[in-house]
């Protein structure tokens, strides 16, 4: 007989959610949960054994959750239980995670070694095609997850997947400041980026890091260590809305997404250093829109948060965020090899830097 299958998921502010259990022709059995939440009545947590035994391996993080809050609510209905349940700590949803882990679909960051790159100053549309051949290659196994910077010495507006090139870029304006437009693989908004006026990471990784939670949960949670990052430089920062992070003193950055076929996601955030708005408002059209109501009608005036907030140079800045992603995961150095080196240019050369693919939505 094999050892029982273990899994544990922390629920964020809550408490910790354990599962044993085996697997007997593909189907879950023997299942045990345990932690240190609080359930009430007690035998609340047989039913949420029995609800799990006998179903697939497969049964997603949605399914499990279902089927734990169905089998409450019919114990409940019948009696079985001696009264409504109460769950402090913990729910349905995290179970599921525990389980999902315990099968090996559903993995922590402690589950995982991350390679540092640091190429130096790339043009922007390498820059995109890295990202794409780096999803690619981890979805095909030929890489573990990878953490960098962008650098870059050319100005640019990289602007979302989806987003209109018409609608979005004033042509002549980005062509009388030489600003190069690239279109990205991931949704989003534009990124306004002048070499030092912005902090670019990207990040790729497993999609089971991510098992079971909604776009908008991943969001916050692979950017969990941001907000420490940016505490440990004095800036107090929350995530807002679906991919927004804020200070008090308005936004400070947006994160975007491209999942791959294959099981890789990435996971990318542009930070405002010190921008120069006034060129930001006359090269991006939307952006006059969305800056119309804050204010920022002055010629000299600069999208500054991290800057004014942090009075550190940008460099230093991006040590400290650096320090704090190693501080929090494995983290290891690395290199780009010859061959991702080699297909990222030829993606510049036949999709990022053409016109077909810039406007492709036009």
């Amino acid at each position: 007989m094999s050892e029982p299958l273990h899994g544990e998921y922390k629920v964020p502010n809550g408490k910790l959610v354990a599962v044993d259990l085996d697997v007997v022709d593909g189907r879950l059995n023997q299942v045990k949960v345990s932690g240190d939440f609080f359930l009430d009545p007690d035998d609340a947590l047989d039913v949420i054994d029995a609800a799990l035994d006998g179903l697939s391996a497969d049964t997603t993080v949605g399914e499990l959750r279902a089927r734990i809050d169905r089998a409450l609510a019919e114990a409940v209905d019948s009696r079985a239980l001696a009264g409504p349940v109460t769950m402090a700590g913990f729910d349905a949803h995290a179970v599921a995670m525990a389980v999902r882990r315990a099968l090996g679909r559903a993995t922590g960051w402690d589950d995982h070694e991350f390679t540092f790159l640091d190429p130096g100053p790339l043009d922007p549309a390498m820059h995109c095609a890295l990202d794409e051949v780096l999803g690619r290659e981890l979805a095909a196994g030929r890489r573990g997850p990878t953490f960098r910077f962008w650098e870059w010495h050319n100005p640019a507006v990289v602007i979302g997947s989806f987003q209109s090139l018409r609608n979005e870029i004033d042509a002549e304006a980005a062509e009388r400041y030489g600003i190069q437009v690239v279109r990205r693989v991931s949704g989003g908004g534009a990124m306004f980026m002048e070499a030092g006026n912005c902090i670019t990471f990207s990040l790729v990784v497993p999609e089971s890091l991510v098992d079971g939670m909604s776009y908008e949960a991943s969001y916050a949670f692979l950017d969990q260590w941001v907000l420490q990052a940016l505490a440990e430089v004095g800036v107090e920062a929350h995530y807002a809305g679906l991919n927004d992070i804020a200070s008090p003193a308005g936004k400070i950055a947006g994160a975007a997404q491209k999942r791959f076929v294959g099981g890789a996601v990435l996971h990318h955030v542009t930070m405002a250093y010190d921008i120069d708005a006034d060129k930001m408002l006359q090269v991006l059209r939307i952006g006059r829109e969305k800056l119309s109501d804050k204010g920022t009608k002055s010629a000299n005036k600069r999208v500054d948060p991290v800057r004014s907030q942090t009075q550190l140079p940008r460099e230093q800045v991006m040590a400290s965020f650096a320090n704090t992603f190693r501080q929090r995961y494995r983290v290891v150095d690395g290199q780009l090899s010859a061959p991702e080196i080699a297909q990222a240019e030829g993606l510049v050369a036949t999709k990022f830097a053409t016109e077909e693919w810039t406007a492709r939505v036009r």
